[in-house]
């Protein structure tokens, strides 16, 4: 064998060696989340430590991912839509591809798209945070109607609805809660001049934990989630009643990643991420088989809340008129 053989013949070896590892090392998956640092970071060191399946995330409000869904539509760059909710991920199901995950039927039905374009992760009780040490615990409000008092204008954070599926979420339950029609909006229009929009749902908690804002209107999972980093927070269960708020994952139709793509549904319902993921950041889980009284954040059971019913179907399918109405009553307010 000459020099020159042996040479061809060791470079075809090491190409052997090294070529399936430098593929596999290429394994990606591009998801586009609404979700905050916190859980981001969680998620998907775990989810890459275990498949070796590297994340590149794409972070913003839910409407702004939404949107650039759409705009994306005829050549998607992302492969996962995660962390939006029911609302918006049902009136963009043509934009997403039909996947049965492996959790299922660990997923309550009516926490998941009957042609499987979609599938829940999280359930966010909405509820009122206070920070106790500007306003002592017992001086706060105790439900939806109290925050309508004008001592508390200027004082009570909110993110917009345009940027939100939650908070469109929020203020929909409230009009219906409040007589529905224009009764109800007329109370949702006084609300708002209390109210300090914000753009972004983690500002919202975070204005609360850092003692900005006394008060916000969020998700359930930021009162213990700040508690637990000593901040003085704690979230109020409205006596007026409240809802849960899924989010949820798709695959993205057309991604450029399919498999990967999958792979990334799976994981993140998966019982034991779900529990990794609720003793971190507090999420509360659409699976039915996590015992919430033995895991970490205090989340009481549904049953110990009082749940109002929310006509979310009707809510999606005017969605568009309504938040054009709600931008007018932002306008108006300010």
């Amino acid at each position: 064998m000459t020099v020159a053989t042996r040479a061809l013949a060791i470079l075809g070896l090491i190409l052997t060696v090294l070529l399936p590892g430098v593929a596999a090392a290429q394994k990606k998956v591009v998801v586009y989340t609404s979700n905050e640092s916190t859980l981001n970071d969680l998620v998907f060191g775990a989810f890459t430590k275990e498949t070796g399946i590297a994340v590149e995330p794409v972070v913003a409000g839910s409407g702004v991912v939404i949107r650039r869904l759409q705009a994306e539509k005829d050549r998607p760059l992302g492969d996962i839509v995660w962390g939006v909710s029911r609302s918006l991920l049902q009136t963009n199901k043509a934009l997403f591809s039909p996947y049965v995950s492996k959790n299922k039927d660990a997923i309550p039905v009516e926490y998941r798209d009957p042609t499987d374009l979609w599938i829940g992760n999280n359930l966010h009780l909405l509820v009122i945070l206070q920070n106790t040490k500007i306003l002592p615990a017992d001086q706060g409000p105790k439900g939806w109607n109290d925050l309508l008092d004008p001592k508390w204008k200027g004082k009570i954070a909110f993110t917009d609805p345009a940027n939100s599926g939650s908070a469109y979420a929020t203020v929909t339950m409230l009009v219906d809660l409040w007589g529905g029609g224009d009764a109800g909006w007329k109370k949702v229009g006084a609300l708002f001049r209390n109210l300090k929009v914000l753009n972004r749902s983690s500002l919202v908690f975070q204005g609360v934990g850092n003692g900005e804002y006394p008060l916000g209107i969020s998700l359930e999972y930021a009162g213990p989630m700040w508690a637990s980093g000593g901040a003085p927070v704690k979230a109020i269960y409205p006596n007026d009643g409240t809802i849960a708020s899924m989010e949820g994952v798709a695959i993205i139709k057309n991604g450029p990643d399919p498999e990967e793509a999958k792979a990334f549904v799976d994981f993140v319902n998966r019982k034991d991420v779900r529990e990794m993921i609720l003793k971190a950041t507090f999420r509360r889980p659409t699976r039915t088989d996590l015992d919430l009284s033995s895991l970490p954040g205090g989340l009481p059971s549904l049953q110990q809340v009082k749940m109002l019913d929310y006509k979310e179907d009707a809510w999606t399918d005017k969605r568009k008129e309504t938040l054009e109405r709600i931008k007018d009553l932002i306008q108006e307010s300010r």
